[in-house]
């Protein structure tokens, strides 16, 4: 985890914001390490296990609410002993800072 990133603020895009180049993702991701780049570097992606169901639900939970206090929403997949989370900024179908920012904040909670 970044203390860096996860001090930082998520910051709505404005409209034609570009999503960020492979390159500049990938310096991003090295503040993020146990996050994977996915299709084409447009998806930021960790799983997370835990002992059961309850421990996974009750993740999901806290990081509901992390999203709902920074305005960005990551989405997720819950199983028995799992949750895997992605993170893209819908609104330019891509990774933009923010990603960033919630994987580190996201990071903090674990």
């Amino acid at each position: 985890m970044s203390d860096s990133l996860a001090a930082k603020t998520c910051v709505p895009c404005q409209g034609g914001t570009p999503p960020l180049p492979p390159e500049a993702a990938e310096d991003l991701r090295a503040q993020t390490p146990k996050w994977d780049l996915t299709d084409g570097a447009t998806w930021l992606r960790r799983s997370f296990s835990f002992d059961n169901f309850v421990g996974a639900l009750d993740f999901v939970n806290q990081v509901g609410a992390l999203a709902e206090d920074v305005g960005h929403h990551p989405d997720f997949k819950l199983g028995w002993g799992y949750v895997d989370i992605s993170i893209q900024t819908h609104k330019i179908k891509g990774l933009h800072e923010n990603d960033f920012i919630l994987a580190a904040k996201i990071d903090a909670l674990v």
